[in-house]
């Protein structure tokens, strides 16, 4: 549950509370906010309080392990850093193409991540707010609460989640920290048994899919806060292919503005640093990134499923492509803006992946055994894919000792730091203000930042020893001792 904590006045004579933590997300953030005596919100922020150090400890350490290395980042999202790091190593060993088997795996890693990761969040983290609204009983408003109301929903998600890592284990070797990608390809075959015991499941994870988007659909069709909650405009960011269709593993980086013009179209993703810049700021240790030709005011975008099915000019699979036309036409064949719609194209790239998967299985190329190619090494390597919260950047250098030297990171989290905090704001001016604060009401900040499912844990990471802060609270909450150790104690 939440815990509200409400400090001494600002020196502005402004009242601080804190969200903190925020639940129902994976890693450790916090929000604050800065109210006057009548409760009207004159500052909204959401502070991730890790930092992460990946890009400098892995360092000094030989290419061919980052691949395994980074995935270390998460527990929920690894198959995503292993896939961009792994794009990332096949340049530095001089390879732009994979055989035809070695992508195709590695494709279907990537869709099996997608439902997986996509069914966790849906109906474990955020359909408790949807199905039984956002200031309901917090004793109601969990997973336990939609298992015993809801049991057929429950039991639909833990299965459609269950499948994904089954597909997962059958291309990594395990559902978590699989090893299966390696410079220029793949170390593991797909068996006919391991092929034919995921495709007798298909159909009934496509039907699923198809029932959690029309469930989705359906709730925010009735919700009275969909219309206006975190309703603002913004840029989008993702990747789509030579003909504009969504690819989660590949493409070029497409940005478009609130009006659906084109920023920029098909950028190789090797160059995406002319075109992305990161700005640092002293309240958060999450990096804030922008298109460098609108500048840091105006070029921050949002990526995820919102901006992929905005982004896109469509999908190649037929009941999510449906799917996609009807989430299109609910903002008038325009662009989306609304946070909340980010959980109904969640649930459309659900629909995708599962309808994806089967169509990768019915494939003769998935059980080839020809997995690994070579070309000439390179000092310099780019990963770039679509993972479940968006777009995902890996960069290497490497030393002729094949060590690296140099690495960057930029987490599909990160990119949507910007869009995160314009909805709390957002939300906190909507709701919150010149209202006396209750627990339901600071739930609306909270689900505005669910429905990005950030994962800040790998957005930011800790690093060595951080400070470590002990405070001795009595019955009336007054801190009676405190003792803090340093980090450099």
């Amino acid at each position: 549950m939440t815990r509200l904590l409400e400090t001494a006045a600002h020196p502005r004579s402004l009242r601080r509370v804190a969200i903190e933590p925020i639940t129902r997300v994976e890693g450790h953030g916090k929000v604050t906010l800065l109210l006057d005596e009548q409760n009207r919100v004159h500052q909204a922020r959401l502070h991730i309080v890790e930092f992460r150090g990946f890009e400098k400890f892995i360092q000094g350490r030989p290419y061919w392990e980052v691949p395994v290395l980074v995935q270390r980042l998460c527990g929920i999202c690894p198959v995503s850093h292993h896939l961009a790091a792994g794009k990332a190593v096949d340049m530095l060993v001089g390879v732009r193409q994979l055989t035809p088997t070695a992508e195709k795996l590695r494709r279907l890693l990537h869709k099996g991540q997608m439902l997986q990761s996509h069914a966790l969040h849906f109906f474990h983290l955020a359909s408790p707010d949807l199905l039984f609204g956002f200031d309901s009983e917090v004793e109601r408003r969990n997973i336990i609460g939609v298992i015993g109301e809801h049991t057929d929903l429950a039991v639909h998600g833990v299965m459609l989640r269950k499948f994904g890592q089954q597909v997962i284990k059958a291309v990594a070797g395990k559902r978590i920290h699989g090893t299966a990608c390696i410079p220029g390809g793949m170390n593991k075959a797909l068996t006919v048994e391991e092929r034919d015991t995921l495709r007798r499941e298909t159909t009934q994870m496509i039907r699923w899919s198809q029932e959690a988007v029309r469930l989705c659909r359906d709730v925010l069709e009735k919700s009275e806060h969909a219309p206006i909650f975190g309703v603002f405009p913004s840029n989008f960011l993702s990747l789509v292919r030579a003909n504009g269709m969504l690819d989660f593993y590949d493409g070029g980086l497409r940005a478009r503005d609130a009006q659906g013009a084109t920023i920029f179209d098909h950028v190789d993703c090797t160059r995406y640093n002319r075109y992305i810049h990161e700005e640092v700021k002293s309240w958060s240790y999450m990096k804030f990134p922008f298109i460098i030709n609108l500048g840091d005011e105006e070029g921050w975008y949002r990526v995820g499923p919102l901006a992929r099915l905005n982004n896109c000019d469509g999908l190649d699979t037929v009941f999510a492509e449906h799917e996609r036309q009807v989430f299109r036409e609910a903002a008038g064949g325009g662009m989306q803006h609304a946070t909340l719609a980010y959980h109904w194209a969640r649930m459309i790239e659900m629909l995708h992946a599962a309808e994806g998967i089967e169509r990768l299985l019915d494939d003769p190329d998935i059980l080839g055994t020809d997995l690994v190619t070579r070309g000439e090494p390179a000092l310099e390597g780019v990963g770039v894919i679509e993972a479940p919260r968006g777009t995902l950047f890996h960069h290497y250098k490497v030393d002729e000792n094949d060590m690296i030297v140099r690495a960057n990171l930029i987490v599909s989290t990160t990119n949507n730091n910007q869009a995160m905090n314009e909805a709390v704001r957002n939300v906190a001016a909507t709701y919150l203000d010149g209202n006396k604060l209750t627990e339901g009401l600071l739930n609306h900040i909270e689900v505005a930042v669910r429905a990005y499912d950030p994962c800040l844990s790998c957005a930011t990471h800790a690093l060595g020893k951080m400070p470590l802060v002990v405070e001795l609270v009595d019955a009336e909450g007054t801190v009676v001792d405190k003792m803090v150790k340093d980090a450099r104690d």
